[in-house]
């Protein structure tokens, strides 16, 4: 059994973010990367958004860079995947597997996933043409012709994003009527670059090393057909990796952890001495430098909390 002061789980830039700060304050902090460390990013292009950039950077190196600044100062990281927690006493019980890892304060940064529709082709091709986030990836297309899956305000922002760039945007949507808010829906139905596709669903992705058309269904012609396109942006939603934490922690209906509003930006959750930061916590923005910069309050906060307990004793 290992006892740390600060146990971090996720990786991603909310979790080598935390493990940057809480590492520079001399915590020792202890990171449990996961089996795939690294986060969404991994499964990103060129990041043109990342403050200091100006050439832009890749996602993984992006990724690769932050793991090791906080390798640098200090901070363990372990890629594995923690599979239980107890965060019922004054110390927080962390399992990998039979392992049990014990710290003064945990900072969760366990991300989301974007959810998949699971048709043939969309493993295969993410990461290349498919993908999550069209506000990341929409320069890539343009002149080029983009996809949207979706019926809700996200589907609707995505398309909107594509439009400043793309020469073509097709959100193609299930049902007969969208069900992002009237002022949404109202601007992408007369956005002069999309086209929506009611009564449809996405049956395939085809290409070669890339994406290059789709197969669509009409649930209502009983028909199908192919579009060509480069690019397909899966907005039907954000899964947070909250499983584990079900039974410890307040969740939204959706699964994402609930913080607490004590001041402006706080990442405080339901359990003293429990923080929460990036994705796994913010649904409404999503980016990874919102996530970093709640990675950076988590582990100030985490910091705080402990001197405050010190002060106690």
């Amino acid at each position: 059994m290992a006892q740390a002061q600060v146990i971090i789980i996720g990786s991603g830039p909310a979790g080598y973010t935390a493990g940057i700060y809480a590492a520079r304050a001399s915590l020792k902090p202890v990171l449990f990367a996961g089996e795939k460390p690294g986060g969404q990013l991994m499964n990103t292009t060129l990041v043109e958004n990342w403050p200091g950039t100006e050439a832009g950077v890749m996602g993984p190196e992006l990724m690769m860079e932050m793991r090791n600044q906080a390798v640098k100062f200090g901070t363990e990281i372990i890629d594995k995947k923690v599979t239980k927690v107890d965060f019922s006493g004054e110390l927080k019980k962390v399992w990998v597997g039979d392992e049990l890892h014990e710290a003064k304060t945990v900072i969760i940064a366990t991300g989301a996933a974007g959810i998949m529709s699971g048709v043939p082709g969309e493993k295969k091709f993410f990461g290349r043409g498919v993908a999550t986030c069209a506000v990341c990836d929409a320069p890539f297309y343009k002149d080029k012709v983009a996809m949207v899956i979706g019926g809700g305000d996200a589907a609707v922002e995505d398309t909107m994003a594509l439009t400043k760039f793309a020469s073509k945007v097709y959100l193609v949507h299930r049902r007969d009527k969208l069900r992002a808010s009237k002022v949404m829906a109202d601007r992408v139905m007369n956005a002069p670059k999309a086209e929506i596709l009611w009564n449809t669903e996405l049956k395939q992705v085809l290409g070669d090393k890339l994406v290059e058309k789709v197969e669509l269904y009409n649930n209502k012609t009983k028909q199908t057909k192919e579009i060509e396109t480069k690019g397909v942006f899966l907005a039907i939603g954000h899964k947070p990796v909250t499983e584990i934490f079900k039974d410890q922690l307040d969740l939204d209906k959706k699964g994402f952890i609930k913080t607490k509003l004590t001041y402006p930006g706080a990442t405080t959750t339901s359990v003293e001495g429990v923080f929460a930061a990036g994705d796994v916590v913010d649904h409404r923005y999503k980016q990874a430098v919102t996530s970093a910069g709640m990675g950076c309050q988590a582990a100030l906060d985490a910091e705080k909390y402990l001197e405050n307990n010190e002060r106690k004793e």
